[in-house]
């Protein structure tokens, strides 16, 4: 499952990397400062998102047992939710593709090939460390220094975002 989710991953940073330029150099050229402040503005509300949770949640994770099912049955539902769902294309095509727009050449290829290695060693670390985390995540607390961490990182990507946007 995390091979499938990294290699439909890469196939779209690769499309978004290869295909934006050739489509949207020019708007994203035009308009990159508004592009960062609107992406700065959209992850710090998600910071505060998580934030929010820190103080007001007291989640646990509760496992189910389910039936096993096929592998084809699997990956089917895996990919309706991977090629149905508009955020990744934000992320994979939109997101990286613009950021690519700042390499030329050999450093462009450099540059998917990070974010592919990037995406498969996500997909293989969510994969092998859910198990070992479940325990962990188990507990109100964990899941509250989660939120802390992902809103710390959120808000600094926003912060960097509206400064390379000069919004800041």
């Amino acid at each position: 499952m995390a091979l499938f989710c990294a290699l439909s991953d890469a196939l779209l940073i690769i499309i978004g990397v290869a295909g934006i330029s050739f489509f949207l150099s020019n708007f994203i050229s035009q308009n990159s400062n508004i592009m960062f402040g609107l992406s700065a503005a959209w992850l710090a509300g998600y910071g505060i998102i998580r934030l929010k949770s820190v103080f007001k949640s007291n989640k646990i994770i509760e496992i189910e047992t389910s039936m096993l099912r096929g592998l084809f049955q699997t990956i089917s539902v895996a990919a309706v939710l991977t090629f149905l769902n508009p955020h990744v294309y934000l992320d994979t095509m939109i997101l990286i593709g613009s950021i690519s727009q700042q390499f030329f050449g050999l450093n462009k290829i450099a540059f998917a090939l990070g974010a592919c290695v990037a995406s498969l060693v996500f997909f293989f670390s969510l994969a092998y460390g859910s198990r070992l985390l479940t325990p962990i995540m188990k507990r109100p607390f964990s899941w509250k220094v989660l939120d802390s961490l992902v809103a710390i990182i959120m808000f600094t990507i926003s912060f960097k975002l509206a400064l390379a946007g000069n919004w800041l």
